[in-house]
């Protein structure tokens, strides 16, 4: 697939963009910066600004196309492009920019017929991670269905642009899914993060003791372009275990009491569930912090 990759050179889209790329598609990283990646084309768009955004989509990705005797189209968006959390820049800024430059890259996609848009949306959406004080999941484990009103920009950003990308399947039929995206990992960080992790659970609690390595949520990506038809829909994307050393046991009773717990989990199972992912893209992740470290519990 010829694809749109926005955000390409992000924490995570440095390595999802690539992956993409090895998997046989045809990849544009569209960012303010380049990623320098051999097999991915840069080209440098600002998504705030709706002209740039249409002539990005509609134009060529590199000059062996000026071979084709017709212009080509892209086949897929994947957007990752954002302000990626709180703290970075003003709250109104984070909100004003991924919310218009969501409007935009799904304005000129659906305009220019691309019938398939991937979208990082976030684990903040469930107003658990960047709360005021501590905040506790509804119900666990965590899934779709959960509510999302969280009360910082960066997560109402992405809340407002599920919305947004709702509208716009709608409007037009295309298949539109968002990824609601937990902590994202990359692979050099588990020798350095997480033995942190393993003594103090507590230092997950924002995330839902949850995350997700970045070749798994590559692999995530690909199963959204394998799978067409499904319309509008949502779908967490995280790694199966959690980020602590902790039983699940142990982290419900400690951090989770009086929460109900909806079905029967696992030893280690993430509480941010990804039965969706798993029953409707055929997802199943691959890695785990357990690859790397030995787990201090299991001995």
């Amino acid at each position: 697939m010829r694809i749109f990759f926005t955000g390409g050179s992000g924490k995570a889209g440095k390595h999802v963009a690539p992956f993409l790329a090895e998997q046989g598609h045809q990849v544009t990283n569209a960012d303010l910066v380049p990623l320098r990646h051999e097999g991915v084309d840069d080209l440098r768009v600002d998504l705030t600004d709706i002209g740039e955004t249409y002539s990005a989509l509609a134009g060529l990705a590199r000059f062996d196309e000026l071979e084709l005797a017709a212009k080509p189209a892209y086949d897929a968006v994947v957007h990752f492009a954002a302000v990626p959390a709180i703290l970075l820049t003003s709250e109104a800024k984070t909100y004003a920019t991924n919310v218009l430059s969501t409007y935009n890259v799904l304005e000129a996609a659906t305009r220019l017929g691309i019938r398939k848009v991937i979208f990082a949306s976030s684990e903040t959406t469930y107003g658990i991670c960047f709360a005021q004080g501590e905040r506790k999941p509804l119900y666990v484990p965590v899934d779709e269905e959960h509510p999302t009103v969280p009360e910082d920009s960066y997560a109402m950003s992405k809340v407002a642009n599920e919305v947004t990308a709702r509208s716009f399947q709608a409007r037009t039929g295309a298949d539109v899914y968002g990824l609601r995206i937990n902590n994202v990992i990359e692979p050099h960080e588990y020798a350095d993060m997480f033995p942190p992790f393993l003594a103090d659970p507590a230092l997950r609690r924002r995330n839902v003791f949850a995350y997700i390595d970045t070749r798994d949520l590559g692999q995530m990506v690909q199963r959204c372009l394998q799978t067409d038809g499904l319309g509008y829909e949502v779908f967490n994307v995280a790694n199966a275990d959690m980020s602590v050393a902790a039983t699940t046991d142990e982290v419900r009773e400690r951090f989770y009491a009086g929460v109900e717990q909806r079905r029967t989990m696992g030893r280690d199972e993430t509480f941010y569930s990804i039965d969706k992912a798993r029953e409707l893209l055929g997802y199943e992740p691959e890695h785990s912090w357990r690859d790397v470290l030995d787990d201090p519990r299991r001995g």
